[in-house]
């Protein structure tokens, strides 16, 4: 019987090492939209991020990043960034900067046209939006997006800078959003 109780003992602590083990972000090499190249790591010097998978021809990856600017330019003070990574192909991937210009995006812009990056983080689906605290360890991760995710990936967000200790400005997204109804209202002539 001890054998047993030793066996088990050894058998649960094996398994619940490989349950608490967090999920972490490889320090991947990045070819930015600038042409320049950047580590993974470098964005996590000032703090945690997200990392968002997207293309141009995701509708939803579409409709997601506006959030993903407004996090961005909220909390990029706290040294907390945002990472787009566009996977879209060697033959598409000319429309990227266009757009990401067109739309005055301020977060930073990665490109992956042959998905090495994609692979290595296991993506699936478009848009996937990882959130990585300051160490690389992922403490949220949530595949497509529909209205209203975006509310999720905020409570994340707090939620990741409250227990780091980390004062920030509330943001409001329900103002944010009649603030751009009413902006898509007013018509000049």
């Amino acid at each position: 019987i001890r054998d047993r109780v030793r066996r088990f003992i050894i058998v649960s602590l094996f398994l619940l090492s490989i349950l608490s083990a967090q999920d972490r972000v490889p320090n991947l090499r990045l070819k930015m939209l600038n042409g320049k190249y950047a580590k993974l790591y470098d964005f996590l010097k000032d703090g945690p991020m997200i990392i968002d998978f997207w293309a141009t021809w995701c509708e939803p990856c579409k409709k997601q990043m506006r959030y993903l600017d407004l996090f961005h330019n909220h909390f990029k003070g706290l040294g907390f960034k945002v990472l787009t990574v566009n996977t879209d192909t060697p033959k598409s991937m000319s429309k990227v900067k266009p757009y990401v210009r067109t739309k005055g995006f301020e977060f930073n812009v990665a490109v992956d046209p042959n998905s090495q990056i994609k692979k290595k983080m296991k993506i699936q689906q478009m848009p996937t939006t990882i959130i990585v605290d300051q160490d690389g360890t992922v403490v949220y991760r949530h595949k497509g997006y529909v209205p209203g995710d975006e509310v999720g990936i905020l409570k994340a967000i707090t939620e990741l800078l409250d227990k780091k200790g980390i004062a920030y400005t509330d943001l409001d997204l329900e103002k944010v959003k009649k603030t751009k109804k009413e902006e898509s209202l007013k018509v000049d002539f």
